[in-house]
């Protein structure tokens, strides 16, 4: 039986199979083709990061998976469709309900804010149910938002660069926290980001985006912890920056800013 997630066909799920099996997804917009049937198997618990240059679909993907875009075509498989939550780069907190309020929206039935209490304790966060948005630094809301993320148990975890505006030491802490909550909770994870080297801190598998489709499937098979001065880390890290046409002795790409076409108003970041 096919159900949809936004514009995308969704076969019912099946027993032990993978978490997310996509087959043949497009997704134009005007005359330009953004994903061109693209194919993608994530794994039941496993952490996939998706790398690519600016505008090459890397949110428009996420956005697919999300139920939030309703013009892609193709088909594909969810483990248990709907049971999706998602991260983004801004925390996205309702700045008018206080923390714990933020972590179970949406919670229903007995027991919903002792899990979300249980959640902000998982974080770091115990004592802060309490506390307005403002009241938190930027790494605090992010974890706020994995908080409120990860208390529905999800079966897929989409992450849009969900660290991208943090300092760099807070961004190390929160790869260690997503690291550790992942390894607990054992969601599939897609995480969009650009940073070459966060991609194989977090990730058992880097997969490159290239012109709408997948130009590259690396496993990352490095002990951990995954320290850069190794050679084996040296070397993943020169083949995928070489893979997104960068000159490993430029170092790591970054970010343009750039986006993907609009489609009436609305921007799909890459």
């Amino acid at each position: 039986m096919a159900t949809h997630t936004g514009g995308l066909t969704v076969d019912g799920p099946t027993v032990d199979g993978p978490t997310v099996r996509i087959e043949g997804l497009v997704r134009s917009f005007g005359d330009r083709t953004i994903l061109d049937h693209l194919e993608l198997v994530i794994g039941a618990g496993e952490f996939v990061a998706l790398l690519g240059r600016s505008g090459s679909g890397k949110s428009t993907l996420l956005r697919a998976l999300a139920g939030l875009d309703h013009e892609v075509a193709g088909s594909g498989e969810l483990s248990a469709p709907g049971d999706v939550s998602v991260v983004f780069q801004d925390a996205r907190l309702l700045p008018w309900k206080r923390v714990l309020d933020n972590v179970v929206l949406g919670l229903t039935g007995p027991g919903a804010r002792e899990r979300g209490q249980a959640a902000l304790a998982e974080v770091g966060l115990a004592g802060r149910e309490n506390a307005w948005p403002a009241d938190l630094s930027g790494g605090e809301q992010q974890r706020v938002s994995l908080a409120r993320s990860l208390v529905r148990e999800p079966q897929l975890l989409l992450a849009d660069e969900p660290f991208g505006a943090l300092d760099a030491l807070t961004r190390i802490r929160m790869h260690a926290l997503l690291r550790r909550l992942c390894e607990a909770h054992r969601p599939a994870v897609l995480l969009v980001t650009h940073d070459v080297d966060e991609a194989i801190v977090l990730a058992d598998r880097v997969v490159v985006l290239d012109e709408g489709r997948i130009a590259a499937d690396v496993t990352v098979d490095l002990p951990a912890p995954r320290g850069q001065g190794t050679p084996q880390y040296a070397a993943l890290r020169g083949r995928l920056l070489r893979q997104l046409g960068v000159d490993p002795a430029d170092g790591d790409p970054g970010s343009t800013g750039s986006a993907e076409p609009t489609r009436e108003g609305e921007v799909a970041a890459a």
